[in-house]
């Protein structure tokens, strides 16, 4: 006997190195690599960044993993790198990082746009909205105050964000001054997709883009919209008076989706070269109430631009229907309701939505697509909230620019993962990030020698989730 361990056949090669003093091991984090590479896989992100830039596109990638999987600031990116699995072999401290957002310039970011966008855009429906982000900075010339969508009282910037509404996935993004409202951003949009060489498209856009400059514009360009129209509008309340008993009749009542819906659809030509586009009425009487009160709180946002003199021109026809305007040396500037043409609004216009479009004849599938749109509402939602962008926290505009496209990024792999889940019914079990802090336990043990490398155990979870997203857990060993 001499006192020595005599391993049993039976006895694991992990535990083997486990039990050999001579053998060192250090454990990473593997779980959240494991669902994010197939991810990637499954939409082909890493292989147009990969296009977009050789030398950065593993670091941007390893950015962007650390922001889906932990939604915290860039500068506690380098701790969790050395605990992670990551697309880069790369250590990023705070330096480095500021160096990477640098780096990722304009050519990097538009090429990335083409090759990604363009392929998406092909036969869907793109919906335009936009969003504002706070910022501390100083020294960035798109820091402006203005109209603030979260009300904030910091400075802010405006992002401009496309979104697919059938592959559910962000297509492309547009910095602004964050002065400059809705209205005056579409025909920028649009410049844009032409230098992208984006096939034409099927734009799906709020009411706040509504202007007839606008319209011309999308009929010009041959592009196909859906978008609500104000009904304080003149030309629409000509509609509406004209064929509210049609609208609100027998004839008009219709069901979708297990709704009622009063709906009329009228054939209206639009401009000079008398585009065909339909204008559908429908109404709702549920909705009056909530109608009216976005009505009255409309009135004040009037009145208050006039008394401000922070007039916006698509408002011109309201403040000449619902005030009247006198300024005097001694008074000064004075706004006074006009009550009759306001009540008068409210009895006949409240209840009503008005869409136009180009593209669809049928009431209900134009209602289907326009309600379809808060996808990119719920993008920023997810910008803000889930991936740490209430707060945009560098101070140069080419550090911002590169950290806004790490964090579209991120958002395109948190997008893909959302959609997943819905697909596999994960959705109702888990929010993304708490999906992913579920794989956190998940380690590889790597041995230095001749022992392999050993995953730990898999949890029930852990098996149920990969397997939804079609990892090969029978590998994991």
């Amino acid at each position: 006997m001499t006192g020595d361990f005599i391993p049993s056949r039976r006895f694991s090669e992990q535990g083997l190195a486990a039990g050999d003093a001579g053998v060192t091991a250090f454990t990473t984090v593997w779980g959240p690599a494991l669902l994010l590479r197939e991810v990637d896989r499954e939409i082909g992100l890493s292989a147009v960044l990969r296009k977009a830039s050789p030398e950065l596109w593993q670091d941007i990638l390893a950015m962007a993993w650390y922001v889906v999987v932990t939604g915290q600031a860039l500068s506690n990116a380098d701790l969790w790198l050395q605990q992670h699995e990551s697309p880069t072999v790369k250590l990023l401290s705070s330096q480095r990082i500021s160096e990477l957002l640098a780096k990722i310039d304009e050519e990097v970011r538009q090429t990335f746009f083409r090759i990604w966008g363009g392929a998406l855009a092909k036969g869907d429906r793109l919906c335009y909205d936009i969003t504002s982000v706070s910022s501390y900075a100083e020294q960035n010339e798109y820091v402006r105050w203005g109209y603030n969508r979260d009300k904030e009282s910091l400075p802010q910037i405006n992002l401009a964000m496309v979104y697919g509404q059938q592959s559910q996935l962000p297509i492309t993004y547009r910095e602004l001054p964050g002065s400059i409202g809705d209205v005056s951003t579409l025909s920028n949009l649009l410049h844009q997709f032409d230098k992208l060489d984006y096939p034409k498209l099927h734009l799906v856009l709020d009411r706040g883009f509504y202007s007839k400059a606008n319209i011309n514009h999308l009929c010009a360009s041959g592009q196909h919209f859906t978008l609500a129209v104000p009904t304080h509008l003149s030309w629409v309340r000509s509609l509406i008076d004209q064929y509210r008993e049609i609208v609100d009749s027998p004839d008009g009542l219709h069901r979708t989706d297990a709704e009622s819906v009063y709906a009329h659809t009228i054939l209206y030509p639009w401009g000079e070269n008398r585009r065909r586009c339909y204008v559908h009425l429908y109404y709702d009487a549920q909705r009056v109430a909530d109608d009216r009160m976005r009505f009255d709180n409309q009135i004040l946002d009037w009145e208050e631009e006039l008394l401000k003199e922070q007039l916006v021109p698509e408002h011109e026809e309201a403040y000449a229907r619902f005030f009247t305007v006198k300024t005097t040396p001694k008074r000064g500037r004075r706004v006074t309701r006009n009550s009759e043409a306001i009540l008068a609004a409210r009895k006949q216009y409240v209840g009503f939505t008005v869409i136009l479009t180009s593209k669809h004849k049928d009431p209900l599938e134009s209602l289907r697509i326009y309600r379809e749109k808060d996808v990119v509402e719920k993008c920023f939602d997810d910008l803000k909230n889930t991936l740490d962008m209430k707060r945009l926290r560098v101070h140069k505009s080419a550090q911002m620019k590169g950290r806004l496209f790490i964090q579209f990024i991120a958002l395109i792999l948190l997008a893909q993962i959302r959609k997943t889940m819905r697909r596999r019914g994960l959705i109702a079990k888990y929010t993304a990030r708490r999906l992913l802090l579920e794989l956190e336990s998940l380690t590889k043990i790597h041995y230095a020698g001749r022992y392999k490398d050993r995953f730990s155990e898999l949890t029930k979870a852990q098996r149920e989730i990969l397997t939804a997203f079609g990892v090969d857990t029978t590998a994991l060993k």
